[in-house]
């Protein structure tokens, strides 16, 4: 019974995205569907839930807890941000708004080949790849872990975040890069478009739920909760746990530049902000509220902590902190592996219904 109801969440939430990632599909050609804000808030909710995905793997399946996650989700919305603006300069010849503060008339070197979707892709991978793989295997190879581990990934996030803040590094400075125009040719703010980027949002969402749960029911997967459980009698028995951890942590950072590459074209801005400690520990919040451990949990906490956001922020903004404060405190006292709890709750059958004879041993 336990098993039936770990899996029909699970079947449940991706028949859910597939749905609305159909729906979404559908209202690009229907001409009364959905309202361009109302699939742009969807598009942002599913960028989150990929990105909660990605910390999952490694927090709920590995054990190993990052407070820096947001440091791979910048990446990619910074690289994506630099190819959309390079675009729209090839084709509207207008300077970005941060290189005409800083009066240059050419974009940075760094920026060659960016007007290239692809070469973007590859960028984004390969700058990931690179700042992920060199911090990890550092830190597993000297046996970094728990609260310690957690505290480098924040202090990581953070040197990026102020090294985003300076003006003259050619990413925007303080106030980031925005008027974005063009993707793929077509305008970004129109309607169609707006849902297109929802809809391909949402298909990613699916695609990475079905991809992470091939990976967690295969050996690679029985291997990594064997880490997570008792790391030292895996290495007793021959394993090489710092290359599988490595993997899995770079796999993870990947999954979280690809959330940021479809966060920051919906959003359409992207500055330091995107950076801050507070988003890291937020991804960490929406996981444990959903439940660690589980995929459809990750997806539900981060899908509904950030829609009740962006209508409190809103509503009554002021209230947002002491909301959110409350339901960790609610769901670690109630729900200890999150709101996934909910799916094998059971009510407890009262007492007068027992059968006396249970209640009054037979004497012999």
């Amino acid at each position: 019974m336990s098993a039936l109801w770990a899996d029909r969440p699970f079947l449940v939430v991706l028949a859910t995205v597939l749905a609305v990632a159909a729906l979404l599909l559908i209202s690009i050609v229907v001409p009364f569907g959905l309202s361009a804000y109302f699939a742009n808030a969807i598009g942002q909710l599913a960028a989150f839930a990929v990105l909660a995905l990605a910390l999952d793997l490694i927090w709920g399946y590995l054990g190993i807890l990052s407070l820096g996650h947001g440091l791979f989700f910048g990446i990619g919305g910074y690289v994506v941000a630099m190819h959309l603006l390079k675009r729209s300069f090839e084709v509207t010849g207008k300077v970005p708004d941060f290189m005409q503060f800083m009066g240059w008339k050419d974009f940075p070197f760094y920026w060659a080949g960016l007007g290239f979707f692809s070469y973007a892709i590859i960028v984004a991978a390969v700058g990931t790849l690179l700042i992920s793989g060199v911090f990890g295997y550092v830190s597993f190879r000297s046996r970094v872990g728990g609260v310690y581990f957690a505290i480098i990934t924040q202090a990581l996030v953070y040197v990026a975040m102020l090294l985003m803040f300076r003006n003259d590094t050619g990413f925007g400075g303080n106030n980031g890069m925005t008027g974005f125009t063009i993707i793929f040719g077509w305008p970004i703010g129109q309607r169609g478009v707006v849902i297109a980027m929802a809809a391909v949002s949402v298909v990613v969402l699916a695609l990475a739920m079905l991809g992470c749960r091939r990976l967690l029911q295969s050996r690679f997967g029985v291997l990594m909760i064997a880490t997570r459980d008792d790391e030292v009698r895996l290495r007793t028995l021959g394993y090489d746990t710092l290359l599988l951890k490595l993997l899995i942590w770079c796999l993870s950072a990947l999954v979280a530049a690809l959330a940021g590459m479809l966060y920051v074209p919906q959003v359409g801005i992207i500055n330091p902000g995107l950076l801050s400690p507070d988003l890291s520990l937020e991804i960490a919040v929406w996981v444990a509220i959903g439940g660690r451990g589980h995929l459809t949990g990750a997806v539900i906490g981060a899908v509904l902590v950030n829609a009740l956001k962006f209508w409190l922020s809103a509503a009554a903004p002021e209230l947002w902190p002491f909301i959110l404060s409350g339901l960790i405190v609610l769901v670690a006292l109630v729900f200890p592996n999150g709101l996934i709890d909910l799916a094998s709750f059971r009510l407890q059958r009262p007492l007068i219904s027992r059968p006396l004879a249970s209640e009054t041993p037979e004497l012999r």
